[in-house]
């Protein structure tokens, strides 16, 4: 069986520390480099319901697309939740790895994994990283459909396809407006409208959006109507868990290590439920489902 340094060093080739943005923390955060692997799980988040995951699974590594310490700490006493994660993983000989910002940037990467989801075309990244001469890396990516859909046959894609979560799937845009050109962003992506803008497609598709610069946006491309959907940020990110795990299994046939690599299905979204508007209540009266996508989720 592999060290936990021979992974590791597999890891960091797929997604290097040096593409990861100047404020992240990526890497190996716990574990011990002359350790053996014969287990591996993926998840987004690193936090204690997916700890226990690996433990009862009987993982040596655990990879996460969130760091565990994002800014600087002073203690990982286990009176703290982080530091009780850290406790647990050291216990049980469970290493802990971060790609987060150089997985978002590699080619594929997590854009590209919640394209596949959505079974949209890769044309070219949102933002193209200057330092790579292919133009293939980057964050988010610029994709096309097949055949066109409306922002509301999309919605009802976008939540079928990702895993399902409180939130579901948000518009702001016309429901019935036809879209052929997507760009997409997993986690949140309100810093990348300049982008979308430029990059001159139907609608976006990305997490986190936040009010004021939601309706910013909107009436900036007034003229020619970008639709916005906004999806759990979770759900946009765990896409990436099954592209990387798939990559890791062929690194080990590659190499004979024998892994068993696992993802996460512990959903890790920190909203447990949503309560449709009242159909009577506010300044509007009307039902609420006539503004519905009718996009189950």
């Amino acid at each position: 069986m592999p060290r936990l340094s021979e992974v590791i060093a597999a890891l960091e080739n797929l997604w290097p520390a040096e593409w990861a943005e100047s404020w992240d923390a990526v890497g190996t955060v716990v574990g011990d480099p002359d350790q053996e692997v014969t287990r591996v799980l993926f998840a987004v988040d690193p936090v204690q319901e997916v700890v226990d995951e690996a433990v009862k699974l009987g993982a040596d590594l655990l990879v996460t697309h969130h760091p565990l310490y994002l800014r600087g700490t002073t203690t990982v006493a286990a009176s703290t939740f982080k530091g009780r994660v850290v406790h647990a993983l050291i216990k049980n000989d469970i290493a802990l790895h971060v790609a987060h910002t150089n997985a978002d940037t590699a080619d594929p990467g997590v854009s590209d994994a919640l394209a596949g989801a959505l079974d949209l075309r890769v044309v070219r990244p949102l933002v193209p990283d200057t330092s790579d001469p292919s133009g293939c890396r980057g964050l988010g990516r610029v994709c096309e459909l097949d055949h066109p859909l409306t922002v509301r046959e999309l919605a009802a894609r976008a939540a079928e396809r990702l895993p399902a979560t409180a939130q579901g799937i948000r518009v702001a845009g016309d429901p019935d407006a036809v879209v052929r050109t997507v760009a997409v962003s997993g986690g949140s992506g309100d810093s990348l409208f300049d982008q979308v803008r430029a990059a001159g497609v139907d609608a976006f598709l990305t997490a986190d959006l936040r009010h004021h610069p939601a309706a910013e946006f909107s009436a900036a491309v007034a003229q020619r109507p970008i639709a916005l959907l906004d999806a759990a940020h979770w759900a946009t990110e765990w896409p990436w868990c099954e592209l990387a795990a798939a990559q890791l299994d062929q690194i080990s046939d590659r190499h004979g290590w024998g892994l068993r690599v696992h993802v996460s299905k512990t959903v890790t979204d920190p909203w447990t439920a949503h309560a449709a508007s009242s159909t009577t209540s506010g300044p509007n009266s009307e039902p609420a489902s006539s503004n519905t996508l009718g996009a189950p989720n």
